[in-house]
């Protein structure tokens, strides 16, 4: 059983040892810790939260502990209850709230949980916020309200509503296109809160017929909940069956959107973004950002509407961070997420439909025709186990020493540019491992950059 403390939040199974787990006594004390420094940001000013979570079996649990710490530290909570991570970002700003917690363990199986913080921009919290929640923490540096101080609850379950309307008013969603295309699509919402969000969202935009699997918002996940082509028989066999347009994929707090195509086949998560991004870029010229682990079509589609793309360390909050800088108009992650700035800076899958709809509509083809339009590139994911010992900077710098012409970036471990594709090596936060992660124009090119550089660590490691 595991307990994960970063910067970005609080993360860990359910029951057993104290500090070891996600116990009660844990989720109060980093609740209690975050709280107390939002607190002292705005001094002198009462102190408001927006909570919600997604639907796992130790959410309403979490919950409570969450909701009650807050309102014992003076702090006015908006419970939204059933959630997604980007209405709660959404809810934050809506709601002029100070912070916001997400209570959600993302694709993680059912026994983890966590939480998820945000600040008063409903955005994830900074490097250096996030340090100081972990030693406030540690030292257990909190101060609770007296009686008469006490926050108050309210309760608020209208913002899905409000986060699909504020999709469907965006200049590039176009709800009578979606409409007139007449689309039947499945849904796998694993049964969390995608299911309520994500068929009552394609209802709303004119979807013919819409196709529920696993939509019960139980916490039962049906098979592992990252979206990932191993975990997806079920829905693929659904669109093929029931004659699907589309098959609609996401995450159990529904920032990560997977497409199954008509045939049945993965659309291919990396390419979400990228289709997303073709799209706004034909309407609205400009930069792209997405993280140093993502396709490279992202960077060839930017190019071809005239924009430049920017690689940002890997992480959502540097994601947002570097679209900040270039004043990108659209930006992402590989593995589905899609960050729409005329809406809001948070990976968002409910926005990742309407603009992915409306292209399609407006393409009038076949999903799996769309596909063939993007830059084919391959993706391999590999890891090296590190000794105890293991001296990174040292090693990194032996591996650039192997790559003098080449193009290499150094903003999160190495990246190492090739003609025809790239290799990223980074350090794992929770693991004694080397991730190594290569991409190239077929998957045998991408094996090739993966072992070159892997076999280039093992002569370090074995000299």
């Amino acid at each position: 059983m595991t307990l994960i403390k970063s910067i970005s939040g609080i993360r860990g199974t359910i029951g057993g040892n104290t500090g070891d787990n996600l116990t009660p006594l844990d989720v109060v004390k980093f609740t209690a810790a975050f709280g107390n420094i939002i607190k002292e940001e705005n001094f002198g000013k009462k102190v408001k939260f927006v909570v919600g979570r997604d639907a796992r079996i130790s959410g309403k649990m979490v919950e409570s502990l969450v909701i009650a710490t807050l309102s014992g530290m003076g702090i006015d909570v908006i419970n939204l209850g059933f959630s997604t991570t980007p209405t709660v970002e959404i809810a934050v700003t809506d709601s002029n709230a100070d912070g916001g917690i997400i209570l959600t363990a993302s694709h993680n199986p059912k026994q983890w949980n966590a939480l998820k913080l945000l600040n008063g921009k409903g955005e994830f919290i900074s490097d250096e916020i996030g340090k100081k929640v972990l030693e406030t923490a540690e030292k257990e540096d909190f101060y609770f309200a007296e009686v008469d101080d006490l926050g108050k609850i309210s309760e608020n379950n209208t913002y899905i509503d409000k986060h699909i309307e504020e999709v469907l008013n965006l200049e590039l969603v176009d709800v009578e296109l979606i409409k007139k295309a007449g689309f039947k699509i499945a849904v796998d919402g694993v049964n969390s809160t995608g299911g309520i969000a994500i068929p009552q969202l394609l209802k709303a935009l004119g979807v013919k017929e819409v196709v529920e699997l696993y939509c019960e918002p139980t916490g039962d996940f049906p098979h592992n909940p990252e979206p990932l082509p191993e975990n997806l028989k079920a829905i693929s066999k659904t669109v093929v069956n029931q004659k699907c347009d589309l098959g609609i994929v996401v995450d159990p707090d529904v920032d990560r959107l997977a497409f199954v195509m008509e045939n049945g086949e993965m659309f291919g998560e990396e390419y979400t973004l990228v289709a997303v991004a073709d799209y706004i870029l034909e309407n609205k010229p400009g930069n792209t950002v997405s993280n140093l682990s993502s396709t490279r079509a992202l960077r060839d589609v930017t190019e071809k509407h005239g924009g430049k793309y920017s690689a940002s360390a890997v992480g959502e909050v540097n994601v947002v961070a570097k679209m900040k800088e270039v004043e990108a108009v659209i930006g992402g992650e590989g593995n589905g997420g899609i960050i729409y700035p005329d809406l809001h800076l948070g990976r968002d899958a409910l926005v990742g439909v309407g603009l992915f709809l409306t292209y399609l509509a407006q393409k009038k083809m076949k999903v799996s025709e769309l596909r063939k339009t993007f830059p084919e590139y391959f993706i391999s994911k590999n890891k090296v186990q590190l000794p105890p010992d293991a001296n990174l900077q040292a090693m990194f710098e032996i591996v650039m020493q192997h790559f003098p012409d080449n193009e290499i970036l150094t903003i999160d471990g190495v990246k190492i540019e090739f003609d025809e594709g790239w290799v990223h090596l980074r350090s794992s936060n929770t693991e004694p491992i080397l991730r190594v992660y290569a991409e190239g124009k077929t998957p045998a090119m991408a094996e090739d950059y993966a072992s070159l550089v892997i076999g280039i660590l093992d002569s370090i490691m074995n000299f």
